[in-house]
């Protein structure tokens, strides 16, 4: 299986940091953020990646190169416009061939085990959820027995991690252009073709200083 790190965002929130260095690069712990996503997906077994890029993206190039020395193989999918998440990931589909793909954003941090994607895909979307931050107490999608739908009873409500399984099919009939990922996925479960899973380890979104810092905690206690 392939993977994709999403790492085309501007990072607005962690200014003055993005100001001259892209969100991915962003360090906790002395290591740039998507270096964790790179060394874990080595880890779990992965060997083929695509990472698209936006602002300041040749810094990204030049820090992973080709990958070779994280154990990997990566190529870049750049981006000359904003495309948000669906358009991004529409763009770099030929790099990503005709079977289900990992995506991971490139803002979190977490523990999870990315080899626990390496599954058969029953539909055209498995989102991995966490428990509901304070930044977003009301969570995105129900999870109910291992399916995903926009409605649900408060206590099945969970945040979307940023970790999914992709089919291509999820994206047939989108033309190219900018357009967000989350209609889609909507759309598919509506048809009962989302999947999902709970995951109750360690993950942040880190899209502010505050959060930011909250992942430098949790490194030190690790360490």
């Amino acid at each position: 299986m392939k993977a994709m790190i999403l790492a085309a965002g501007k990072g607005e929130r962690l200014r003055p940091l993005t100001l001259h260095t892209p969100k991915p690069l962003v360090r906790a712990g002395g290591v740039p953020l998507i270096e964790y996503h790179v060394r874990a997906l080595a880890a779990a077994g992965f060997r083929d990646l695509v990472i698209n890029h936006a602002w300041l993206g040749e810094q990204i190039e030049a820090y992973l190169g080709d990958g070779e020395g994280f154990g990997v193989h990566i190529r870049y999918s750049a981006e000359g416009e904003p495309l948000e998440t669906g358009g991004g990931i529409h763009r770099a589909l030929p790099l990503l061939g005709d079977e289900p793909f990992a995506v991971i954003n490139g803002d979190i941090w977490t523990d999870y085990d990315f080899a626990a994607l390496e599954r058969p895909l029953p539909g055209l979307a498995h989102l991995v959820l966490v428990n509901n931050p304070p930044h977003h107490p009301a969570g995105d999608f129900a999870l109910r027995d291992g399916r995903l739908a926009e409605e649900g009873a408060p206590a099945t409500r969970l945040t979307y991690s940023g970790i999914a399984v992709l089919h291509p099919r999820l994206f047939a009939g989108c033309a190219a252009g900018a357009f967000k990922l989350a209609p889609l996925l909507r759309q598919a479960m509506a048809s009962g073709q989302v999947s999902g899973e709970r995951y109750d380890g360690q993950w942040v979104d880190v899209g502010t200083h505050e959060r930011l810092a909250e992942v430098e905690r949790i490194l030190e206690v690790r360490r």
